[in-house]
């Protein structure tokens, strides 16, 4: 079962301004600054900033679902009618992150650690 929505990522073309517009938001400096992502946690809530976003297809912010077997989600989900815009693909540190779209076009993503 998902948890819940834990993490929402804003693909930037402009990385530093965003990291500044962000932290002046947020009121505190990131938690995760690399030039392939800048990230938050506030109260549980993972805010990221994805430099490579609109190159990958991405939009608008992305919502992230966490669940326990990303590929069995992902399947099924796919089973249901989604539409695969990225499979399961490992982003470092045992974690994937996964996306897919309703037949409205909204992106829906996941993220969870490898399945056994």
């Amino acid at each position: 079962m998902a948890d819940n929505f834990k993490a929402i990522i804003y693909p930037t073309k402009d990385l530093e301004q965003a990291k500044a517009l962000f932290t002046t938001l947020l009121g505190e400096p990131p938690a995760q600054d690399t030039p392939y992502y800048v990230g938050w946690t506030v109260d549980g809530q993972n805010i990221g900033l994805n430099p490579h976003g609109f190159e990958q297809g991405m939009t608008g912010p992305v919502p992230y679902v966490d669940v326990d077997d990303i590929r069995a989600r992902f399947d099924a989900l796919v089973a249901a009618g989604a539409g695969v815009l990225q499979e399961p693909t490992d982003v470092g540190g045992g974690a994937q992150i996964a996306t897919v779209k309703d037949a409205d076009g909204n992106v829906i993503g996941l993220r969870g650690a490898p399945s056994a």
